[in-house]
């Protein structure tokens, strides 16, 4: 068997345990993917610990190439994680994600409560994790199906799909996160390059929200259960009593609420548009850029403002159950980072990572469409998007050196394919489905799963066109 023949079959093999330990065993995703990173690496041929070669180089074994890939994914990701759960908890639980939601339904106006709700989805998801912010706005879309007559299921829809899109495309949400830091791509650029290719599926998704409004059309009656009727344009009404159903007076400003998030991203953007210019290095003015609109120091920033702007008259005691609340849920997230770290640091130094791009160099399929494949299935397979763009960028971000394509469209090309198939295996696709009673599975794959389908094709189409471009 050929050396390549074998390192491609190790990866094979163990992707598959990897798929098979978490959809039919007690085994965590954690350690699912350690257990593929090191079948992966001795099958391969990797030694299990570092020997000295024939050349007195040494090689290093499948064991420390796992701890190694594992701190090294932290290292660049671990603070930022932390701080951004941190400064989503205050939004969540100060009111100021309800205000932004508020401010731009109001703001857009009557009739338009769907591009309202997908824009608010939209901003908030990118330090709010999705699936807290479903749960937290519900209420605000029942209570804007109340006053309007539309349905429930289009409204949250539309906002659940602009959650979606910027919890897989912009960091500092983990998942995106993880795949500019093993491409070695600069935050600002995945920030800049993830948002603008949300905004094309955005456009998209939003209309056929609309149009699935009024085929499963749902509103509360007079208990504020949800019930099902026959869509008729005269069940639109005025949406001018909004502020009663809501029935909240202690919402923060909307400049409070909104400067935690808008701050950081200018910061790091300022820094990524001055790197492009190629101002010099050497001067205080890019010194001070290079420190404010790093990612650590600019989300710390955001942290502050949130704190200080949201919640500085609440106790002490208060605040920090916030934050500690929030990183809880963190801990497992930052475990799958690594671990996936790992299982693309064993790619790239046994070699699989030039076999692999060898193959793919010389198969007709688009170098951009292989990360995309690779995320769909492990969608597919594990449920979590996350994981699926983690383990799709550790198996092709070594591939790197025999492509002559963008690292970005690469890093992008796993994040639109973790989007694409939202089903039974998605903890979110339950969540989203129990909350707007959403019980019979046609059309439960019409909502959640459709939807997720047609922004993911959408973001194929724009990558199939932006590679030759970029």
């Amino acid at each position: 068997m050929a050396e390549s023949t074998r390192m491609l079959l190790g990866l094979g093999l163990g992707i598959i345990v990897m798929m098979y330990l978490v959809s039919k065993t007690k085994v965590h995703s954690f350690v699912a993917l350690l257990i593929a990173a090191l079948i992966t690496g001795l099958i391969g041929g990797m030694p299990v610990a570092n020997i000295k070669g024939v050349d007195g180089k040494t090689i290093i074994g499948v064991v420390n190439a796992i701890t190694d890939g594992f701190g090294n994914t932290l290292r660049s990701t671990g603070i930022i994680i932390g701080l951004g759960v941190m400064m989503g908890g205050i939004l969540e639980k100060s009111g100021a994600a309800e205000k932004m939601a508020y401010s731009f339904v109001k703001a857009v106006g009557k009739g338009r409560e769907e591009w309202a709700l997908g824009i608010t989805g939209w901003v908030v998801s990118i330090p709010v994790f999705a699936d807290s912010a479903n749960v937290i706005f519900a209420p605000l879309c029942k209570a804007i199906s109340k006053v309007t007559g539309k349905s429930v299921v289009g409204l949250g829809l539309a906002m659940a799909s602009g959650l979606q899109l910027t919890h897989a495309l912009v960091p500092p949400t983990p998942g995106p996160l993880a795949a500019a830091g093993l491409y070695n791509i600069d935050v600002g650029q995945m920030i800049a390059g993830g948002a603008l290719i949300t905004i094309p599926m955005l456009l998209v998704i939003v209309p056929y929200c609309k149009y699935i409004g009024k085929k499963i059309y749902q509103v509360l009656d007079e208990k504020n259960e949800i019930v099902r009727k026959e869509y008729r344009p005269e069940y639109i009404k005025s949406m001018e009593n909004l502020d009663e159903f809501l029935n909240r007076t202690d919402l923060p400003g909307l400049w409070a609420s909104v400067a935690p998030i808008v701050v950081p991203l200018v910061l790091i953007l300022v820094k990524t548009f001055v790197d492009f210019a190629g101002m010099p290095k050497a001067t205080l003015f890019y010194q001070l850029i290079a420190l404010f609109g790093s990612p650590v120091i600019s989300l710390g920033i955001g942290l502050l403002l949130a704190i200080y702007g949201l919640v500085k008259n609440r106790p002490d005691k208060e605040v920090l159950k916030m934050m500690d609340d929030a990183i809880k849920d963190t801990g497992i997230i930052m475990l799958i980072t690594g671990a996936g770290g790992s299982l693309g640091n064993v790619v790239k130094v046994s070699g699989i990572g030039n076999a692999l791009g060898a193959l793919v160099t010389s198969s007709p399929i688009p170098a951009v469409l292989i990360p995309f494949v690779i995320a769909a299935l492990m969608r597919i397979a594990l449920g979590s998007a996350t994981v699926a763009i983690t383990t799709a960028a550790s198996l092709t971000a070594p591939m790197m050196g025999t492509l002559s394509i963008s690292p970005l469209l690469m890093a992008l090309s796993c994040c639109v394919g973790a989007i694409s198939f939202s089903y039974f295996n998605d903890s979110g696709f339950w969540v989203w489905n129990g909350m707007y009673n959403v019980t019979e599975l046609k059309d439960q794959l019409k909502c959640k799963t459709a939807a997720s389908m047609i922004m993911s094709l959408v973001g194929l189409v724009e990558l199939l066109i932006a590679q030759f471009f970029i």
